[in-house]
């Protein structure tokens, strides 16, 4: 298993804590949420990870450089400009390199998802697989009845992608910020401009390439977004 953890954001929901610290670093029962997120991989059986990196960058890399979590560990730089989700991941293209499909997870969720489960439901036909839940947000991917991405909601302002879309077939699902990719995404990805979404991506390449959601049974995850989650958390992660 490998994978790419995304822990270049900003974590402006986070301030005050992230004025003088990445949000990877923000601690939770303790330890850093890049610690937790590290230590279930390396539970799981993951030997390789790629943590991008911008905002604070230097301590992540102090970091990551003094503590030993059991497997090889690289940084993709992301100091210079922060290139979002699917810049980040292009940028990494060369450090994930192989025929192997790619664990990707935003560095602020906590779960209890099986990563073995995620893996083994990634089937080659697939560009993607998109971890989702029923949880209740604002933006939504949409699927069909055989779990095929359609399109997306933003449930707030009505918008929806793509713009001529009847959403009346379709079920709607909370992206829950944990996918896995077929190496074959990076080819796909070259088109594209320096910094990109990868949702946007994936709302293009839907056409011609199948992205599929995946919900984990008896899913719970929490987003540790906002300084009011924090306490939160403390107990969520006990009981995971």
């Amino acid at each position: 298993m490998k994978a790419m953890i995304f822990a270049a954001g900003l974590g402006t929901r986070l301030r005050p804590l992230t004025d003088t610290m990445p949000k990877a670093l923000v601690p939770v029962a303790g330890q850093p949420l890049l610690h937790h997120l590290l230590v279930k991989l390396q539970q799981s059986g993951c030997n390789y990870a790629v943590v991008n990196v911008h905002h604070h960058a230097e301590q992540i890399k102090e970091y990551i450089a003094t503590h030993d979590y059991g497997m090889k560990i690289d940084i993709s730089d992301e100091s210079d400009m922060l290139l979002d989700t699917g810049g980040g991941l292009r940028k990494a293209a060369a450090l994930l390199a192989g025929n192997e499909p790619v664990l990707i997870h935003n560095v602020d969720i906590l779960s209890n998802i099986d990563f073995s489960k995620l893996l083994a439901s990634h089937t080659p036909d697939r560009l993607a697989t998109v971890v989702v839940s029923n949880r209740e947000t604002s933006r939504y991917l949409l699927f069909d009845n055989e779990n095929n991405l359609q399109g997306w909601n933003n449930i707030k302002t009505g918008e929806v992608k793509p713009h001529e879309l009847d959403t009346t077939p379709l079920h709607r699902a909370a992206f829950a910020g944990i996918h896995v990719v077929s190496p074959r995404i990076f080819e796909l990805m070259q088109a594209y401009p320096d910094k990109f979404s990868i949702i946007d991506f994936y709302l293009q390449a839907m056409s011609s390439n199948r992205i599929a959601g995946y919900t984990p049974d008896n899913f719970t995850m929490l987003d540790v977004g906002k300084i009011d989650t924090l306490t939160v958390a403390e107990s969520f992660i006990k009981g995971i």
